[in-house]
Order: structure tokens, then C-alpha cells, then sequence
């Protein structure tokens, strides 16, 4: 710097005396040495601050995100939401409708496109749209008017989804969908384009990924007491949703690994975020470690794309400094050549002002949640859910429960009857059967008879409309299981078994992965002349 600012000393500047033509002398290589100094700082300050390569892999990444969700949707929606699928969305939109009292009073409280209609077709022709856009993304073409539209048409979907969109990471893809569509220019769809990734929507990333990962602490510490005594990792890996081959290696690690992994944990989530808004090295540092976490759970268990959408915020804490070092030469040459040709919009950087402002203001009610000592997990509070309140495993379960759904063509039942299982896609059942690894696809049918299993179906209505369609051999129900045990034929009686599974020892002599006790019928058997199961199926529109 004293380089830089040798031209004040004294010396060196010419005798000037009091002439006209000194004095201009004098001016004019003051205004070029400040020139000089005003171009170095910027140049120092863009090499320590530009962001063109964290941007084009936080899109990336978005891309790869929205595109498993739609794939995922498209190729499940009509067996779930579809005119005869398990909650028809049409069904719910009218029940909305009759609630409010009329169509546009409830497209207000829950903007959806599909107030226009759910057609079987439309429906297909939306999932499908959106995997085909949002892979374009992938490849490497975003710009706001595609962001916009990927996020118009998943915000459609999660107000229709019901029960299949009450996860977490659907609001938290919402949001961070939003954000990214500021990241690009209106139009341009380049890679690289001449508009210069702005700073700010940056900065609300990491403003949304401290509060996911603050957010998953605390529910934790606030929560299950096992998260305290450092003894829920003894139980996670088995009781988790959907686990995978690696998940029995760590359900069985000593006692030191698991208290040690929830100490990690601890860390991670409550004390890295905040070093996501310090200068360069401790914020990269944060962003290594956060993403290391997701990482772990990533290869420890199928938790859906929800660690993958994580990792798109935390991208946000690296800059070109850091990403330079680690992507393709190839790659940091276009992004250099841009950043050289780089022509800011003015439009542009009031759009994001006025994004700022909104999320600032928007934010009081999810930090209002985090100091709450009722905080809340997983919960929007506006209807476009632009800025929402996070948490994860606040409980973990203590024992793994399964719902066997079972079948037999027998005319009569005995005690000597012989059921047939119904196998799910991916989710536990054949004790023998290896757990999948399917990450980051999502099978949504199979989370939700996780949650089932731990409540009554009272609570969960559709599982009884299931049932109903396994009976009827209905094939949109069928393509989302595994099996047929009917090839050809219905079973005259269907019906629901719990069971307590627990995981076996790889070195056991049986060769299984699970172990598993019945714990009594979930569901009694029930027949297509049921007239409970009738008037219960009528109630809810569901018998046509």
C-alpha cells in the first residue's frame, strides 16, 4: 500500500511553483495516480470477491435438484394425486374450494396453477415439463425466466401434493429456488453471461443455510433427550426413514463413534454456521465443514435430494479465490474471460435491493422461531413460503416400525390361510432383502408408510383407500410397490401387519439384514364387500 500511494510523498512531484500550467501538471498525475490506485483495489477486491464460478455451480447443482424432483413427481404423480390416485388433487381442490367459498378466494391463500385444472394430462405434462426445463439448467442454461417458471410450477405442485409434500426440503426448495432466480440475468442463459453475479443474493444464501443448519441444532437440543446424552446415533441408523447397506456397518460401531458422530453433529450445526459471514478463510472453512455433514448423511442413509439441496447454499460460502484451485482449467478461463467483459444492469441491482428487503423483513418470523424456546420444525409462514423456519430429526425413534401390507385369494379365512406380501420399492419388508440405495430419488409412498407406522390409520386415511386398490389389483397403486403377488388375479382379502425390525449382525449365520417381531395387525383384513370399508371410502369421495 505504500507503493501505491508514493505519488503523495513530497519529492516526487515536480517544482510547480504558482504557474498555471504546474498546477494542471500536478492535477493531472494526481488524477492518474488515483486512477492507478482506484484499479488496483478493484482489481484486489474482485479477485478476493467474485463469484462467477460459485455461481454457475450453485445453479448446477439447483438444476441437478429440480430435475430429481421432477423426475421423482413425474413418475408418481398420477398413482398419488392423479383423478384415481391415492388423494386425487382434484378432489382436494374442490374440498378447498367449498371451505373458502369460492375458486379465486382460494387460489389466493394457495396460489397454484392447477386452479386452472389437474387433469391427468395436465398434471403429466407439468411433471415432465419441469424435469425436461429444469435439465437444461443442469447443462449449464439458466436465466431468471427459467428459474421463475421451475419455481411457479413446483410452488403448484407442493399445494396440491398433501401428504406427499409435507417434508421439509419442498419449502426449503422453494426458497432456494427464489433466491437463485436473482443470480442470473433476465434473459441471458449463458453459462457466462455479461451480467456479473451479484454479491447480495449470495449473502442470503448463506443467511438461508445458517438458519437451516442453526435451525436443525437447536430442534435437537430443544427436542429429544438422546441428542443431549450424546446416545441418538445408537438408534438413527436403524430408525431412519429409508436406510441403506451402510447404514447397518454404523448402527453397529462401537459406543465412542456414535457419541463421538453426534459431538460432530452438534458442531456442524450450531457453532460453523456463524463463520459463514466472516472474511474469506473462515467462511470457506465453514462451508468445507457443513458440506462434510452432508456429505455423511448423503452416504449414511436415502434421505431424499434434501442433503443435495443443502449443499446448493453452502456453495455460497466459497468464492472464485477457492473455486478456481478445484474446477476444470478450462472452466476459471471462461469464467475469467467473462468477468473481463462483465457489464452490470442497473435494473438489476435494484431487483435485488428490493429482494434484500423482502427477505430481511420476511425473516423476523423464522428467527422469531429460532430463539422461541416452542420452536417450530420445518414450517412457512407466508403463502409463497419465501423465507421459512428448518429443523431435522428433532426426535429419533428408539425402535424401527414396518407396515406389511399382505393379500390372499383365499375364499375363507383360518388360522391356515396363507398371506402373500406386498413389497415396497425401497423402504424395509423382506427381511433377506439387501436395503436399496436410491439417493437423491425419492420414493414418496414409501417415507410416508414410514410415518404411518408410527401413528394409527385414522391418522392416515389413504392407507385404507391403498387397501382398497390393492384389492382391485389397480395398476397406478401396483407401479408404486415393488410386487405383485397376484399376477393375473386379485386377492379376496388384503390387510396390514406391524412389525418391530431390528438390524442383524453382518457376520450372522442367516445371512438376513433384519431381524423382525410381529407386533399385532395394523390393519384387519378387509375384502371389496366390506361396507365399512364402503361408507369409509365414500366419506372421502374416493368410491366412484
Amino acid at each position: 500500500m505504500g507503493r501505491m500511494f508514493a505519488f503523495l510523498k513530497a519529492d516526487s512531484f515536480p517544482e510547480v511553483g504558482s504557474s498555471p500550467g504546474g498546477v494542471v501538471s500536478l492535477l493531472g498525475r494526481f488524477r492518474r495516480s488515483l486512477e492507478q490506485v482506484t484499479n488496483r483495489l478493484r482489481a484486489r477486491g474482485q479477485a478476493r470477491t467474485t463469484y462467477w464460478l460459485t455461481r454457475f455451480i450453485v445453479l448446477r447443482l439447483l438444476g441437478l435438484v429440480y430435475f430429481i424432483a421432477f423426475l421423482s413427481l413425474a413418475q408418481q404423480v398420477l398413482p398419488l394425486i392423479g383423478e384415481n390416485g391415492l388423494l386425487p388433487a382434484q378432489s382436494y381442490l374442490e374440498r378447498v374450494e367449498a371451505h373458502v367459498g369460492s375458486r379465486f378466494d382460494a387460489s389466493l391463500q394457495f396460489p397454484s396453477l392447477f386452479w386452472l385444472g389437474a387433469s391427468d394430462g395436465l398434471l403429466t405434462t407439468m411433471a415432465y415439463g419441469g424435469a425436461a426445463l429444469s435439465f437444461v439448467v443442469l447443462c449449464g442454461y439458466a436465466n431468471a425466466v427459467m428459474l421463475i417458471l421451475l419455481w411457479a410450477v413446483y410452488l403448484s405442485f407442493t399445494f396440491i401434493g398433501q401428504d406427499w409434500y409435507g417434508y421439509g426440503w419442498e419449502i426449503q426448495l422453494l426458497e432456494t429456488g427464489f433466491l437463485a432466480i436473482f443470480l442470473c440475468p433476465l434473459l441471458d442463459a449463458r453459462p457466462f453471461p455479461r451480467r456479473p453475479p451479484p454479491a447480495p443474493v449470495l449473502w442470503l444464501m448463506r443467511w438461508l443455510i445458517f438458519r437451516i443448519m442453526l435451525g436443525a441444532g437447536l430442534i435437537k437440543i430443544r427436542g429429544d433427550a438422546c441428542w443431549r446424552d450424546l446416545t441418538c446415533l445408537d438408534y438413527h441408523y436403524e430408525t431412519q426413514p429409508i436406510p441403506n447397506p451402510l447404514s447397518r456397518i454404523l448402527h453397529f460401531m462401537p459406543a465412542w463413534f456414535q457419541r463421538m458422530g453426534v459431538l460432530y453433529n452438534h458442531f456442524i450445526e450450531l457453532l460453523v454456521p456463524w463463520l459463514a459471514f466472516w472474511p474469506r478463510l473462515a467462511r470457506h472453512t465453514a462451508g468445507l465443514l457443513m458440506l462434510s455433514l452432508q456429505v455423511t448423511l448423503i452416504i449414511s442413509g436415502n434421505l431424499s435430494f434434501l442433503n443435495w439441496l443443502t449443499i446448493v447454499p453452502i456453495l455460497a460460502c466459497f468464492d472464485d479465490s477457492l473455486l478456481r484451485r478445484v474446477l476444470p482449467a478450462k472452466l476459471v478461463s471462461r469464467a475469467e474471460r467473462a468477468a473481463e467483459r462483465a457489464s452490470p444492469s442497473r435494473s438489476h441491482r435494484w431487483a435485488v435491493v428490493v429482494l434484500v428487503v423482502v427477505v430481511m423483513i420476511l425473516s423476523y418470523y423464522p428467527v422469531h422461531n429460532l430463539l422461541s424456546d416452542r420452536q417450530a420444525m420445518n414450517t412457512s409462514f407466508g403463502r409463497l413460503k419465501l423465507v421459512n423456519t428448518y429443523g431435522a430429526f428433532g426426535s429419533v425413534g428408539k425402535e424401527r416400525r414396518e407396515i406389511v401390507f399382505e393379500g390372499t385369494d383365499d375364499a375363507v379365512l383360518t388360522r391356515s390361510t396363507r398371506w402373500k406380501e406386498y413389497e415396497f420399492k425401497c423402504k424395509p419388508g423382506d427381511p433377506s432383502r439387501r436395503p436399496c440405495i436410491i439417493t437423491p430419488y425419492h420414493y414418496r409412498l414409501d417415507w410416508q408408510i414410514w410415518f404411518a407406522a408410527m401413528s394409527t390409520p385414522q391418522r392416515y386415511p389413504w392407507t385404507l383407500h391403498l387397501v382398497w386398490k390393492l384389492l382391485h389389483s389397480d395398476p397406478g397403486a401396483l407401479d408404486l410397490l415393488a410386487n405383485d403377488p397376484f399376477p393375473g388375479s386379485r386377492p379376496r382379502y388384503v390387510r396390514a401387519v406391524l412389525y418391530r425390525y431390528e438390524f442383524v449382525p453382518s457376520d450372522d449365520p442367516s445371512g438376513a439384514w433384519w431381524k423382525r417381531t410381529p407386533l399385532g395387525v395394523w390393519i384387519p383384513p378387509l375384502s371389496t364387500r366390506d361396507s365399512r370399508l364402503q361408507r369409509f371410502l365414500q366419506a372421502y369421495g374416493w368410491l366412484r
